[in-house]
């Protein structure tokens, strides 16, 4: 399991993390995001969004509609699993066909997947590490994330902060 982490010191560079990473994605990845309320996982979509030639003030927490469609380079299906409370009610959203489909997608509240949760899939766990400051750890989890995190280590997608484990 390939692993690595990330100080951000503010929203503006966690968001130009998340935009260096999209520019990595192709059509099918799945960026699981971990975090409490408040940690900076919208802020990193709306990252991601803009890598993507999405306008990252069209990206809100869809919260209470689960899922919101972007569309740019590659469609973002950004799923929010917070309001959720069993796999039955996120298997019941059909899910599986915008998570296998051409476009990324990312999961809030990704641990609410249970045993849905894909075998291969990038995680992202955000932790508060005072005024402004996140702490990332990217987890690989199967070979295309494997290779993915090792690009975007080498193109140095955060060239003082990313640090190997």
């Amino acid at each position: 399991m390939a692993k690595n982490q990330i100080l951000t010191q503010s929203a503006e560079e966690t968001m130009a993390l998340a935009k260096r990473l999209a520019r990595h994605l192709k059509g099918g990845a799945i960026i699981c995001l971990y975090g409490d309320l408040g940690c900076g996982k919208t802020t990193f979509v709306k990252g991601m969004a803009s890598g993507l030639k999405i306008n990252p003030t069209k990206v809100n927490s869809p919260t209470f509609v689960l899922m919101n469609i972007y569309e740019g380079k590659s469609p973002l299906y950004h799923f929010d699993f917070y309001r959720l409370e069993t796999v039955d009610e996120i298997g019941a959203i059909g899910y599986d066909e915008f998570l296998y489909g051409d476009g990324i997608s990312v999961i809030e509240w990704a641990e609410r997947f249970g045993s849905l949760l894909p075998k291969e899939y990038l995680s992202v766990k955000f932790s508060h590490k005072g005024e402004g400051k996140r702490l990332l750890r990217f987890q690989a989890k199967g070979g295309k994330y494997k290779e993915l995190l090792i690009k975007a280590t080498q193109s140095q997608i955060n060239k003082c902060c990313f640090v190997s484990m």
